[in-house]
């Protein structure tokens, strides 16, 4: 009797089907409203047991990506139910060519909250806070945003950033808003062959905010969040990049 040729491992993860059915749904390649493969035709398809794919439908359903309903079985919720600020969710998103509403409406997101946060930062922050800051900083300086760690450090400036902002509402956003940095700037890089030098704003933000000047963090957040939007519209469509509209 010939055995069955032993499953990819790759395969065997929930996980992995979890990242394959997300990249769909966010892509619009399995649209709201649509239902997915029965439980026995998707393990076959996927290569892996029904148990794992049930579980890997559980990670989906958890980031509002689909619901299962008894007798209709499981089908791609509406977007405005998507857990976007979800790390897992962000970087599917970012895996092919992203959606430019998405991309828009992220910006627009870190336009409202990213510059009164580095107001509120330039008088609330601790000593600490600071140090976090400009030690982000300097990781960036020496490893550059091309590089995991150089984002990383980046991710830690605007962590302690926002944490400075000592609002807990803002402070709440932190892990969605510093998870969507890292990946459009991964996004940029690998995607645009000389990326804008992002540091001197940053700096800018930084110096502000360790001055206690207020209006001047404000500013150069905005300038940042700005020049953010327009190279991941350069890197996502080369010359379609634009100018976000300033919300206040």
């Amino acid at each position: 009797m010939r055995r069955r040729p032993p499953r990819p491992r790759s395969l065997r993860l929930h996980g992995t089907v979890a990242r394959e059915l997300g990249i769909r749904i966010v892509s619009g390649v399995l649209q709201p409203g649509q239902i997915l493969d029965g439980e026995i035709a998707a393990s076959v398809q996927f290569n892996v047991s029904r148990t794992a794919y049930r579980e890997a439908i559980r990670i989906l359903a958890a980031k509002g990506l689909v619901n299962s309903r008894p007798k209709i079985g499981t089908q791609v919720s509406p977007r405005r139910e998507w857990h976007l600020l979800d790390p897992d969710v962000l970087s599917w998103i970012f895996v092919g060519e992203p959606d430019e509403r998405l991309i828009a409406s992220l910006f627009e997101l870190r336009r409202i909250v990213e510059p009164d946060a580095a107001r509120l930062a330039a008088t609330r922050r601790t000593p600490e806070q600071l140090a976090r800051m400009k030690a982000g900083l300097d990781g960036v300086a020496q490893h550059g945003f091309a590089t995991e760690i150089g984002r990383r450090c980046d991710e830690e400036f605007h962590s302690a950033l926002l944490e400075a902002s000592a609002n807990d509402f803002i402070v709440s956003l932190t892990s969605g808003v510093a998870a969507a940095i890292a990946i459009t700037t991964a996004f940029k890089q690998h995607r645009l062959p000389a990326p804008h030098d992002a540091l001197p704003v940053h700096l800018a933000v930084y110096e502000a905010i360790a001055a206690q000047d207020a209006e001047g963090a404000h500013d150069a957040m905005a300038r940042l969040v700005d020049r953010g939007f327009s190279d991941t519209m350069e890197a996502r469509d080369p010359g379609a990049a634009r100018p976000i509209a300033v919300c206040c």
